[in-house]
Formats: structure tokens, C-alpha cells, sequence
């Protein structure tokens, strides 16, 4: 079942760039686990897909079981996640597994979810990336995908936030953490090449996170049912309150990697670039991403 992109591989500049075979799932693999805002159990199936698919979500819960592809034309909000739709039915926190698959070079699969977002598992991509690997992952040695660079800098700001583009021959990204009122978070700095290898090891575990005087009046109001230290490092007076304290001294802004390599991955085409981020979240990212698919394009005219 292939799904057309809003950017055809065509109409972007990729010379100098060796296309590489695409991939997909050997087999089906399935976990369940609690949505963080519903509260409710979801069952999250990853199906292998054939070749120029991308990556599908399929809500099974409802009658129709309604599909669409995941990319920035279905972005339909970024409160404190980020959600796709298609203007009748939504789902929520697809960010840690559509980082995953990004990172793992997955082209192409299908998502079936059983409910309304995607499981917060333990707060980081860990769980699908075992999953991934858990199914193996297939060559699909006809099939070949172009990868696209940027001919010139791609400059975005909004208030204190900043977003840049620079044209790379890897996939770097460096990102800057800063919460002024917070000791904890004044200030943290990642600079990462994201490869399989890495992103594995020091991305993934990583584990999304929040000032308990921030997320207290959604728990209050039940705005966050699924919430837990289970699934979230939470700072209270500028103490990580988890009994085993977090998994790396700068796992918050590592998190913040996490996302950003999965929101961009909603750009419909396959890139390079040292991706140098400012204080960004779901919101900015997204409309970052969507400046720069429109570089993309003007790129290659």
C-alpha cells in the first residue's frame, strides 16, 4: 500500500548523495502500554510495508480503521506532544516512535494503534527500539531512497527560541537547553552525529521530563491521566524526585534531541544537516520542519 508524498524524492537536490537501499520490518511485532493523557491501555502493532509506503498509522479501534501517512500535512496540533490527524480522528505522541524508526533507517511500516496515542511506555524511544530490532530489519534491495542536503543555511527564530539549518554531509544535531528559573535545566548542551549506533545508546534511553509546578494543574485537572515516575523524570525544587535519579547527567536535553529528530522526521523526504536548536519544542520544530521543506524545494529549482 503505497501512499504519495507531498514532495516527490525528484524534486530535491541530491547529487553528490549515493542512494541507499530503503527498509522495512522482517515481521509484526506488537507491545501494549498506558497513554500518557488518556490513561488508557493501547495496543501498538508495527506491520513490515512495501516499498516507497513511508510510515503509516491505522487507528484499529475504529470502525472505518482509519489511515494516513505520518508527515507534516497531518501535523493537526503540538500542545505538549506532538498529534497527527486527518480532521476526523487523532493520535497522540508519535514523536518517540517515529524518532526510532527515523534512526533505525525505517522507511517504510505500518502502525496500528488500538486507541487514541501512541503507549508513553517509560518515557523515552528504548521500548520501540527493542521492538524494532526485536522484528529485525529487512532490506528491500529493488527499492533505493535519495537522501537530500541543503544548498544554502536555513535561518528560523521565534522569540527566545532559534532554529538553523546548515548544510552537512551527516546528520548532526546540537541543541541548547535553557530554563532560566531553573537551576537544574539553566543551562544543558548536546552536540550529537545521529547514527544507529548512537542514537541507540545515548538517545533513546533518554526519557521525556517536566517541572512538577508545570504538569500539577494538568494531573489535577485530569489532563494527564497516564502520568507517572514511570514514565516522566520529574523536577520538584530542582530535584530530580525519581528513586533512581535519571539515566544520564544531561538526560533532559538529550530528550530534547529525541523529539527533535522525531518531528523532523515528518519532512516527507530523506536529508542531511547540522540541525542547531535554541530552547525548541513540538510546536517550533514543526514549523521549523515545515520552513525547511520549503528549502528543500527552492534547493533544487
Amino acid at each position: 500500500m503505497a501512499v504519495p508524498c507531498a514532495l516527490s524524492r525528484e524534486q530535491v537536490r541530491t547529487e553528490d548523495t549515493a542512494p541507499r537501499i530503503q527498509h522495512t520490518l522482517k515481521q509484526s511485532v506488537s507491545l501494549s502500554g498506558i497513554g500518557l493523557f488518556s490513561g488508557q491501555q493501547v495496543g501498538l502493532t508495527i506491520d513490515p510495508a512495501d516499498p516507497d509506503t513511508g510510515v503509516l498509522f491505522i487507528r484499529t479501534d475504529l470502525p472505518d480503521r482509519p489511515c494516513f501517512p505520518a508527515n507534516l500535512d497531518h501535523v493537526v496540533s503540538t500542545p505538549r506532544c506532538t498529534i497527527l490527524g486527518d480532521g476526523q480522528f487523532t493520535i497522540h505522541t508519535v514523536e518517540h516512535i517515529l524518532a526510532a524508526l527515523q534512526a533505525l533507517n525505517i522507511d517504510n511500516a505500518i502502525i496500528r494503534l488500538a486507541g487514541p496515542e501512541v503507549p508513553i511506555m517509560d518515557g523515552s524511544a528504548a521500548p520501540f527500539v527493542n521492538l524494532i530490532l526485536q522484528a529485525g530489519i529487512l532490506e528491500q534491495e529493488e527499492a533505493f531512497i535519495e537522501t537530500a542536503t541543503l544548498s544554502t543555511p536555513l535561518f528560523w527564530s521565534q522569540g527566545d527560541v532559534h532554529l538553523i539549518a546548515l548544510p552537512s554531509e551527516e546528520y548532526r544535531i546540537s541543541y541548547t537547553l535553557h530554563y532560566p528559573h531553573s537551576d537544574i535545566l539553566r543551562a544543558q548542551y548536546c552536540s550529537m552525529i545521529i547514527t544507529e549506533e548512537q542514537f541507540q545508546k545515548e538517545i533513546a534511553p533518554c526519557r521525556t521530563f517536566c517541572l512538577y509546578e508545570e504538569i500539577a494543574p494538568f494531573v489535577q485537572n485530569g489532563l494527564v491521566k497516564g502520568g507517572s515516575l514511570d514514565n516522566a523524570v520529574i523536577i520538584k525544587d530542582d530535584v530530580v524526585i525519581n528513586p533512581g535519579g535519571v539515566r544520564f547527567p544531561d538526560e533532559m536535553v538529550r530528550h530534547k534531541v529525541l523529539d527533535l529528530i522525531g518531528d523532523l522526521s515528518l519532512i516527507p523526504v530523506k536529508f542531511t544537516a547540522h540541525i542547531i536548536a535554541i530552547r525548541s519544542g513540538h510546536s517550533s520544530n514543526i514549523a521549523f520542519a515545515r520552513e525547511l521543506l520549503t528549502h528543500l524545494k527552492a534547493g533544487a529549482l
